[in-house]
């Protein structure tokens, strides 16, 4: 108690005693007793003109509302040992003060909980029993929905705890804000433990069921699957289903192919109505190095529609990875796999209207780096093969090995510059490239060579194919897919996203590993 005390400020320094006994006098209070509210701390009132003794030997004889501020800046985890001391500190941690405090600097919550207590909920209540039981399944997940992934946000929503599906815009208008749809809520309103309820459905919150498989994974199940079926049976649930996925009608929709694929997805995803596997995500941890701040980009796909992507770097590379997936490139796989070493320089929009002038370019580069890889698993080093082709008076190569690795350098010190200081550049389509989007952005920062990751439906023979990354703005790229003369158009999802972060480096790159043999 004596160590408690001297870490308290207490018991060994005679000038903190003397300026604690000073402002008591003057202040009456502790700042954090609201005077609106005069609560009375359990286990002893606030008695001003009680006179204990002039200097506290242990913790346990300071002045009820200062042990109660001490109390409240305390872990929550760790109140249940304090309790353990004595019957006073059981008592005075029953004072809602201390808990209210835990709700709001811990879980975020911005509820007036003076309401909620006046309701007979008490703030420890909502600490026990619903924000620390389920603390672990706030954050970023994946569910596990086959080829088509998904995003889920579990988030402390006022009283709630509410898992919120997140969905593109309907394509193509990549730059309009996300969509939302409540799968879950959890809360305490109408009796003493929390209550799970489903969200799925048109017929209002019915009962469900949370289970924590392991850690960094739980599962989702609906008691009533009944109130997720319409009275005009599965045709009426297709086509309430096509308005909100895709924003249109059948009818609206010509492409028969993409017909196709948009009734194979309501097909597939309405297996997974009762129950659901939600496996943990985070988001890229970010380093002043990077080409732009990494995170969530929605980007379109073709007759997929959007999809969202997790860019993130990795040394002198940049890498998005698919959140939400298709039954030719499912969520989990690297889409995009960018080389910062190898810049490309734009000619004039003349010429980036030629495709073959565009393809030459790109080509050029990535013939360059199928040798550099040849020679890198030949064991073969890159001072022996330009010697031996100098022997044969090819000593041009050399001089290309050289500028290709100042190439690089220069492209790592313009990437770490290009975020204070960006120089733009004309860019145009060239023409016969498809785009989903015709409103893209004219102007670019840099261009950068890459590739894109290409398959047949159900994954079968996937390649990388070579294409130009394009670097339009902070919070927007592009990819030109040369092989499919197509162009995918990403902008940034700005919501906010808390306990997404990695908790340090080695966990996310663990959790990238893992993400595609998740959907694979």
């Amino acid at each position: 108690m004596a160590v408690c005390a001297r870490l308290c400020g207490v018991g060994q320094s005679r000038r903190c005693r003397r300026r604690q006994r000073h402002n008591q006098q003057d202040q009456g209070s502790d700042s954090d007793m609201d005077e609106e509210e005069e609560e009375r701390i359990v286990g002893g009132f606030l008695d001003r003109t009680s006179t204990g003794p002039p200097h506290p030997q242990s913790l346990a004889e300071l002045p009820p509302e200062l042990l109660v501020e001490i109390f409240s800046l305390l872990p929550g985890t760790t109140l249940s040992n304090v309790a353990l001391v004595c019957k006073k500190f059981r008592q005075l941690l029953k004072t809602e003060t201390i808990w209210r405090r835990r709700c709001i600097e811990e879980f975020g919550m911005k509820e007036d909980l003076r309401k909620v207590e006046a309701r007979g909920v008490t703030s420890q209540d909502l600490y026990v029993k619903l924000l620390y039981p389920y603390r672990h399944i706030l954050g970023l997940w994946q569910p596990d929905i086959g080829p088509y992934g998904g995003l889920l946000n579990v988030v402390v929503d006022g009283l709630f705890i509410i898992g919120w599906m997140y969905l593109p815009p309907h394509d193509p208008r990549v730059e309009d804000p996300m969509r939302r749809r409540p799968l879950f809520r959890i809360h305490m309103m109408e009796s003493n433990k929390a209550t799970v309820e489903c969200m799925y459905g048109h017929k209002g919150p019915h009962k469900g069921d949370i289970q924590t498989v392991k850690k960094d994974e739980f599962s989702t199940k609906c008691n009533q699957t009944d109130h997720h079926r319409m009275p005009g049976g599965r045709q009426e649930e297709f086509r309430t289903w096509l308005e909100e996925e895709w924003g249109r009608t059948l009818e609206e929709i010509f492409h028969e192919h993409m017909q196709e694929l948009i009734l194979m997805k309501f097909i597939y995803t309405s297996q997974y109505d009762n129950c659901l596997t939600y496996r943990r995500i985070y988001l890229p941890p970010a380093k002043p190095s990077d080409l732009l701040q990494p995170g969530l980009f929605k980007g379109t796909y073709g007759s997929h529609g959007l999809e969202i992507v997790m860019l993130s770097f990795h040394g002198m590379s940049a890498r998005a990875t698919k959140l939400t997936g298709d039954p030719n490139v499912p969520a989990g796989q690297l889409t995009l796999d960018v080389n910062l070493c190898r810049p490309v320089v734009l000619p004039d929009l003349e010429q980036q209207c030629n495709i073959e002038e565009l393809s030459q370019l790109v080509m050029g580069v990535h013939e360059e780096v199928q040798r550099e890889q040849e020679q890198k698993e030949n064991g073969t080093s890159a001072t022996g093969r330009c010697a031996a082709e100098g022997a044969c008076g090819g000593s041009s190569a050399a001089e290309e090995m050289e500028s290709n690795h100042g190439a690089c350098s220069d492209s790592c010190d313009s990437s770490h510059s290009s975020r204070s200081n960006p120089e733009t550049q004309p860019f145009v389509l060239p023409m016969g490239v498809m785009a989903r989007n015709e409103e893209y952005p004219r102007a670019c920062r840099k261009c950068f060579y890459g590739t894109g990751l290409i398959a047949g439906h159900g994954f079968t023979s996937p390649e990388r194919t070579p294409g130009l990354f394009v670097l339009f703005d902070k919070d927007r790229f592009g990819f030109i897919w040369l092989e499919l003369k197509s162009f995918s158009l990403y902008s940034r999802l700005t919501d906010n996203l808390p306990h997404a972060h990695a908790p340090n480096l080695e966990r996310f790159e663990a959790m990238l590993r893992n993400m595609q043999s998740w959907t694979s």
